[in-house]
């Protein structure tokens, strides 16, 4: 039952809350034509709504928990019964048909279960699949009525041709294939009637829900409403077609531009609160592998790409999809990964993507103390807290992070774990990282569909390695010098892991590393590592002078039988492994892409002439001749 909503009240929930119709058929022309300026989401202007409708209220929890109670009471009987749950077809089935008749907000909860074959069987996994595009469309009269609402037209009059029946039907509105009068395919995307009473009537219930936790269950110091909140404003700005059309132009110009990465352009003049309408795209789903093999196309790669895409949107730019499931995203037939739905989208802010680079070098280089800093910086944990019980927990749960295959550890399962930890000890989830979560963990499960041994983290770490030796931010720079440096000492292994996985990107510009690293060598910032690997380097040439002299006077005393040399010592054994260190750096420069003699020869002769290269030449030479006066006083005396 939909209740009417006295005309003053909807008044006051313009720019905030939904306007509510006793019919959809009946009422669209005076809903369209209310529609507020802006669509934003105001939990408190709902919650007055709702508050003096408890009934209402009610109503909806029964019907929500009905037909849930019913599910679970059938499988029990079931397996009372002896029959195997996950095989039956039948469930899957009514599973599939419940979650679409309770609404969009449930519909979204089984298109995140859709993309998890290492939680969900094979059969509710294929049915759950259907929820991202395959649900029961709304009459066409009805998103005809919207198109000539919103657009000031008939679809006739618009488009050339419009597809007899939606080709998709979705959680917020359905598709239609349709050709532009100026001849370019395009996909017409409408809006469902009242879809903003479901979803808000959901959220308000939720929202409560996640209130009366969080006072009365002590052990939840995570901030549950703030989450929903987070969740309520992504999904309010998902329903405003607008708002989606700038997403889209958005991620164009930040992610556009990478190599097989396709995003389908906005047409304006045929867009509006209620109607989108964009370039189709000619694709398959990643998911579809027979498909994509018989036609060539290799998925992983695509996955790959995705990934890589995945890490500029969280740890580059901040502006990153929050709904990457199979549905949305398509691989077209000359072999690029295409974005189709950009309703879901969230921000990061700089510290908290600064904090995420940290936080995986920390937990690939097992640096667990830093990685409880990083907590730290992330929100997770108030700068008071006692991390001394955290961090060996920490070692626990990400002891074997890179060594297990992605079906015994991936993101889902050190989620899993990190949200026992969060348990026990005192951290609260900021809400922010909710969508952060959805976003990797939905992306991780198509990897995961495609090739079981998907490991997202050793995907990851040669662009954060590439960050970190090229990105002039001063919090990676100090991550940079904690993670090579430890207790006064230069970690040459780190460096050596570092230059491995960072010429793995595509994107690794050696020049721009030399470049970059020479500059922040010779600034003040730079002085910590400068002063070091100005020693280390004076170690690595004083060996080879050393090595040089014992070989010639070994030599002069084999040849000529001069007794009367004496052998100069070799190199000590800590110089000997500097010199073996720089020698393994060189050899891994070399064989970058980009290393090219000819090519470096103009860029070297320019850092040469750099006054701040002198002053580091003049360091090294200066320390180099302390060193060697300090010796040959030292071998004089001992002469004596």
């Amino acid at each position: 039952m939909i209740e009417v909503v006295p005309e003053n009240v909807t008044q006051t929930l313009v720019n905030n809350s939904p306007k509510f119709s006793a019919s959809p058929e009946q009422t669209i022309l005076a809903t369209a034509k209310a529609e507020p300026e802006m669509l934003l989401y105001d939990p408190e202007e709902i919650r007055s709504y709702y508050k003096d409708k408890p009934w209402q209220v009610f109503r909806r929890i029964l019907a929500v928990l009905q037909p849930i109670l019913s599910f679970v009471l059938g499988i029990w009987w079931d397996k009372r019964r002896g029959i195997v749950v996950k095989n039956d077809s039948r469930r899957a089935i009514e599973l599939r048909t419940l979650l679409t008749k309770l609404g969009p907000a449930y519909i979204k909860i089984g298109q995140a279960l859709s993309t998890r074959p290492d939680l969900v069987p094979p059969v509710y996994l294929e049915e759950l699949t259907k929820l991202q595009d395959q649900l029961p469309p709304f009459a066409n009269e009805i998103a005809y009525q919207f198109i000539e609402e919103e657009l000031g037209a008939t679809p006739e009059n618009i488009y050339a041709e419009i597809s007899i029946e939606p080709i998709a039907a979705a959680s917020l509105g359905q598709v239609y294939k349709g050709k532009l009068k100026t001849g370019e395919e395009v996909a017409i995307k409408v809006q469902r009637p009242d879809l903003r009473e479901s979803i808000t009537i959901d959220l308000y219930i939720l929202r409560f829900l996640a209130g009366l936790v969080q006072r009365k269950v002590k052990r939840v110091r995570s901030d549950l409403v703030g989450i929903l909140d987070e969740l309520g404003d992504r999904i309010f700005e998902e329903m405003d077609y607008i708002h989606e059309g700038k997403n889209a132009e958005r991620f164009f110009e930040l992610y556009g531009h990478m190599q097989d990465i396709y995003v389908p352009k906005i047409y304006w003049e045929y867009t509006n609160r209620r109607v989108l309408t964009m370039e189709w795209i000619n694709g398959i789903k990643l998911t579809q592998a027979q498909e994509l093999q018989e036609l060539g196309i290799n998925a992983r790669y695509l996955i790959e790409v995705g990934v890589q895409c995945s890490l500029r949107q969280l740890l580059e730019h901040g502006f990153f999809h929050a709904d990457p499931h199979p549905g949305n995203l398509l691989a077209t037939f000359d072999g690029k990964l295409a974005y189709l739905d950009f309703g879901m989208m969230s921000e990061i802010k700089p510290p908290q993507r600064y904090g995420l680079i940290e936080a995986i070098v920390h937990v690939v280089n097992r640096d667990f103390d830093s990685l409880a800093q990083d907590y730290v910086k992330l929100e997770f944990l108030t700068p008071e807290t006692d991390l001394t019980p955290i961090i060996p927990a920490f070692s626990r749960v990400f002891a074997n992070a890179q060594g297990a295959s992605v079906a015994e550890l991936n993101i889902k399962s050190i989620t899993d774990d990190l949200s026992a930890l969060m348990y026990e000890y005192p951290f609260r989830v900021p809400p922010y990282y909710a969508l952060i979560i959805r976003s990797l963990v939905t992306l991780e499960g198509i990897a995961i569909y495609i090739d079981p041994n998907f490991k997202v983290l050793s995907e990851a770490y040669p662009y954060v390695s590439k960050r970190l030796l090229t990105d002039p931010a001063d919090e990676l720079r100090t991550s940079l010098q904690e993670l090579l440096f430890k207790d006064g000492k230069f970690r040459w292994n780190r460096l050596e892991n570092l230059l491995t996985n960072a010429r793995k990107n595509q994107e690794y510009d050696l020049n721009l590393v030399l470049n970059q690293g020479v500059e922040f060598l010779s600034s003040e910032r730079g002085a910590f590592i400068r002063d070091r690997l100005v020693d280390e380097f004076v170690n690595g040439i004083d060996a080879l002078s050393k090595n040089a002299m014992h070989n010639f006077t070994y030599v002069l005393r084999e040849r000529v039988g001069l007794t009367a040399v004496n052998e100069m010592p070799g190199a000590t054994l800590e110089q000997q492994q500097t010199l073996d260190n720089i020698r393994r750096i060189f050899g891994i420069l070399r064989q970058t892409k980009g290393f090219d003699p000819a090519q470096l020869a103009p860029q070297v002769a320019q850092i040469i002439v750099n006054p701040r290269v002198h002053h580091l030449g003049q360091q090294i030479a200066n320390r180099f001749t302390e060193k060697a006066v300090t010796r040959l006083i030292r071998q004089l005396l001992a002469s004596e």
